[in-house]
Order: C-alpha cells, then sequence, then structure tokens
C-alpha cells in the first residue's frame, strides 16, 4: 500500500473523525463558550442512541454465549472468579488512591470554612446516598417485570434476565433454533451499532464543546493540585497494576491501549465509557476471549468493576477533609476503606454516582463536613473524564485475565490482532460471527 493510500485510510478511520471532533469541540468550547454550552444536545443525543440499544446487545450476547457452554458449573465459576477479581483490583484502586492522598495532600492549606459552605447544592447527593445501600443495590437487580428492565436500560437486570433464559436454553440442550434466531438478531443489532458510531464525532464535538464552554479550562487551575492526584494516580494504576496483570498473561498494555483507541476517545469525549460497551464486547472478542467470559465479565465489570471511580472517590475524600481541616485517624481512614469497598458498588448505575457514593460515605463516617462534597462540583466533570477511562481499560483487563483463567482464551490470535497482522476482513468475520465459547 502506497504512503498516500495509507493516509487515506488513516482519515477515514473512526478514531481519526472522533479526533477531529474532540479537537473542534474544545476548540469552540475555548473561544465561543456559547456555543459550546448549547451544543450539549449533541453529545446527549449521541449517548442516547447508544443506550437504547445497548440492553439487546447485552441480552442477546450473554444468551448466546450461555446457551452454548453446556456446563453450568463452568458458568458459576466464571461468576465467582470474575466478583473476586473485581474486589481485590478495586480495593488495590482504593489504597492507592489513599496513598497518593496522604503524601500529595491535595487539599492542604485551602482552609474552608466548614460554614461557608452551599449544603443546598450537595443535599440532593447526600438524599440520594441514602437510596443506594448495598441491600437495596442487591434487589434492585432484579426487575419488576421482564420488559421493564429493557425500559428502564438497567445493565445488571438485564444481564440478570440473560443469565436466566441462557441457563434455560443450555438445560433445553442449546434449543438451536432458538440459539440461531438469537445469533441473528444479535448481527443486526451491532449493525445498528455500526450505523450509530457514524455519529461518534458529531457527539463527541459537542460533548466536549460543552465541558470546556460551561466550566472552563480556568477551573482546572483553582484545583489544579487535585486534579493532578486523580490523573497521576490513574495513570500509574493503568501502566503498574494493569500493566503488570497484562504482562503476566502475555499482554503488552501499550497495544491493548492502542488497540481501544477509538473506544478511549469517545470515552474521553463524553466522560462516560457506556456508549461503548456494546462495542467493547465485540472488541474483547474480536481479540480472543471467549462470547460467554466477554457476555458476563464486561457488563458486570461496569457496576462491579470501577477501577477508576474507586481512585476518585479515596482521593476525593481525603481532599475534603484536608481542605476542612479535619483530622482522621487510622481507624478512622480504614473505615473511609471499608465503606469505599461496599458503597462504589451500590450507586455504580445512578447518574451522578461518584458524587452520591462520596456523599454517602461521608455521611457514614460522620466527621468530615459532607458539605464539602461541593468543593468538587467545579472539576467532577474533567475527573470523570479520566476515572471512565481507567475504568474502561480495566474492563478490557479483566477481561483478558479472567478468560486465561478459565483457559478461554486464544493467545495467538491476541498477537496477531495487536500486532495488526489480521487481515481486516479476518477481523470483520470475527466480529460478525464468532462462535468462540
Amino acid at each position: 500500500m502506497s504512503g498516500s493510500s495509507r493516509k487515506l485510510s488513516f482519515v477515514r478511520t473512526l478514531y481519526f473523525r472522533v479526533l477531529v471532533g474532540v479537537v473542534a469541540g474544545v476548540l469552540i468550547g475555548v473561544f465561543w463558550p456559547g456555543v459550546g454550552e448549547s451544543l450539549r444536545p449533541f453529545g446527549d443525543g449521541f449517548i442516547k442512541l447508544v443506550r437504547m440499544i445497548v440492553a439487546p446487545i447485552i441480552f442477546l450476547s450473554v444468551v448466546v454465549g450461555i446457551a452454548g457452554v453446556g456446563d453450568l458449573r463452568r458458568l458459576g465459576r466464571i461468576g465467582l472468579k470474575s466478583l473476586l477479581y473485581f474486589e481485590v483490583v478495586s480495593t488495590i484502586a482504593l489504597l492507592l488512591g489513599m496513598t497518593v492522598a496522604a503524601i500529595v495532600q491535595p487539599g492542604r492549606g485551602m482552609n474552608v470554612d466548614v460554614h461557608s459552605l452551599d449544603t443546598k447544592v450537595v443535599a440532593k447527593y447526600a438524599a440520594e446516598s441514602k437510596k443506594t445501600t448495598p441491600a437495596d443495590f442487591a434487589l434492585n437487580i432484579i426487575p419488576d417485570t421482564f420488559a421493564g428492565a429493557f425500559t428502564q436500560g438497567e445493565i445488571l437486570q438485564v444481564l440478570f434476565l440473560a443469565i436466566l433464559t441462557g441457563l434455560a436454553l443450555a438445560m433445553m440442550g442449546g434449543e438451536p433454533r432458538i440459539t440461531g434466531a438469537a445469533q441473528a438478531a444479535a448481527r443486526v443489532f451491532y449493525k445498528i451499532i455500526g450505523v450509530i458510531m457514524e455519529a461518534a464525532p458529531l457527539g463527541a464535538m459537542g460533548a466536549m464543546a460543552f465541558t470546556v464552554g460551561k466550566y472552563g479550562l480556568a477551573t482546572l487551575l483553582v484545583l489544579g493540585k487535585l486534579l493532578l492526584s486523580v490523573y497521576i494516580t490513574s495513570v500509574a494504576f493503568v501502566v503498574v497494576v494493569l500493566g503488570g496483570l497484562c504482562l503476566v498473561n502475555g499482554i503488552n498494555i501499550w497495544r491493548l491501549i492502542v488497540y481501544l483507541r477509538e473506544e478511549l476517545l469517545i470515552v474521553l469525549a463524553t466522560s462516560s465509557s457506556e456508549p461503548v460497551l456494546p462495542r467493547m464486547l465485540v472488541k474483547m472478542e474480536n481479540l480472543g476471549c471467549s462470547r460467554v467470559v466477554t457476555g458476563l465479565v464486561i457488563p458486570a465489570g461496569y457496576s462491579f468493576n470501577l477501577d477508576g471511580t474507586s481512585i476518585y472517590l479515596s482521593i476525593g475524600a481525603l481532599f475534603v477533609a484536608q481542605a476542612t481541616n479535619t483530622h482522621l485517624t487510622i481507624w478512622q481512614l480504614t473505615f473511609i476503606l471499608f465503606i469505599l469497598m461496599l458503597n462504589s458498588k451500590g450507586a455504580a448505575t445512578v447518574t451522578g454516582g461518584g458524587l452520591i457514593t462520596l456523599a454517602g460515605t461521608l455521611t457514614a463516617l460522620g466527621t468530615i463536613p459532607v458539605a464539602g462534597v461541593s468543593l468538587l462540583l467545579g472539576v467532577d466533570r474533567f475527573m470523570s473524564e479520566m476515572r471512565s477511562l481507567t475504568n474502561l481499560i480495566g474492563n478490557g483487563v479483566a477481561t483478558i485475565v479472567i478468560a486465561k483463567w478459565e483457559k478461554q482464551f486464544d493467545a495467538e490470535r491476541a498477537r496477531l490482532v495487536l500486532n495488526s497482522k489480521l487481515a481486516p476482513e479476518d477481523q470483520l468475520l470475527m466480529e460478525q460471527n464468532s462462535s468462540v465459547v
């Protein structure tokens, strides 16, 4: 392929088009902030387009994967290993965040007067945190009706129904006609996602223009130390912890990041990892992870494997304590860690979940003023970008690790894909017709 042909091919890629959208959004937000704020519907509209298709894709993918397993004990083993992995790795993220916050002390010297804080601003977050206890979270996994899970777009509810349906089909011997129909329907929905992704550059531009236009880059300077702490800790976690896990399993973390570049760029622009969930299902299976592992780990990881959110919460809690000159004993720090281990899962799918969880944690502790959460409101959107990026990479690594544990990982295929030695048509075939279980 000639140099000009390669350049033309790159220009046509989704990655390049989304990158142009992100740059355009930043420029609009900086030079025409009013226009930037008015472009919010483009970003919100793109996210809504993807959300409307997420539930059926998760349902059909998981059903087809489980129906083809045949061994229900293996399914249970995958689930238990996934939960164990999620808890261990997210706890490491919490500990790393608390360590960095204790060393850097991003809130030190702010000397914020608690009485000067606007308690009304965080009242809704504190109130919402009372509705997201672990028991409520567990009960919410069970939908009121079968169709209700799809209309409400609750990922865990859809996953729960998919597992039940897949188990029923597996007990019936796979029911080739029903399974075949589900496979055909899944291909249709993936094609719809392909069409929707053509709007990703426009959505990225609108979301980025709104963020920069509304909050302004100047906001970053006010709480720059806090932002720097979150960003550096997240990068260190990806490189050291996730990179180490990849290395042990024969994967280069940098090549994995390059492989997921389109998804990461969309997440960066929209500050949410949800729009790329369907693409993650395809890309991790294309990488060599089995369909059943991918179908279980990726959706569950969106609620349980939130490494970036864990880092944000631990640093945020200590930042508020430092900014308000609240002294914490070693026992109180341990209690914060314990509460975050529980709460970080409870509000995962709620809008503003990070702030809700943080407010709930501070309320449970009782010594750090909950009103201090208002200090994070101005830069929460910018921190959301990094925590979403970390969450996405973390879920990709989790899928590889668990697939490797279960001996359901094609290492040779992964090597070819990550080294770009697999022909595009072969990749497309894998994406659309993969039957690896």
